[in-house]
């Protein structure tokens, strides 16, 4: 039988996403409180001209950072799957480290709804923002 709790140290956790690996991010945790960070590079960057990261890495990483969430708050080693998910750009991610923030807004037996935010120098000045629906695997699930 597999174990199936929450590892306790989410980035060993992380380590087990590939792309979450690629897009460097990393987690600060500190009591009851996580925070995912994304630390910059030149890779992220989609508009090199301005520069700004580009759109699909801000989704992925308000993906993850819900991700994340879940796995710690379900308590549950297997990785939720995006059943959908909406993304608002609300202005141009420099080229420095992005953080984020998640918070179950609805949780069932199988379903369960998150809303994330990114930000990089003001916590009151978001970036994006994600409202998205997460298919939880079951026990039994996380098995096979």
């Amino acid at each position: 039988m597999t174990d199936t709790k929450t590892p306790r140290d989410l980035n060993a956790f992380i380590e087990g996403i590939p792309y979450a690996r690629f897009l460097g991010i990393s987690v600060d945790q500190k009591g009851n409180e996580i925070t995912t960070v994304m630390k910059f590079d030149e890779k992220l960057i989609g508009n090199p001209l301005l520069p700004a990261l580009h759109g699909g890495v801000i989704g992925a990483f308000l993906e993850m950072t819900a991700i994340i969430q879940l796995a710690y708050e379900t308590g549950s080693a297997a990785i939720p799957k995006p059943i959908g998910l909406t993304i608002d750009y609300l202005r141009s991610g420099k080229p420095v480290d992005t953080y984020a923030r998640a918070q179950i807004t609805k949780q069932g037996r199988r379903v369960a709804t998150v809303h994330a935010e990114a930000w990089q120098e003001d916590r009151s000045k978001p970036i994006a923002a994600t409202h998205g629906h997460f298919l939880l695997k079951t026990g039994e699930e996380a098995e096979s």
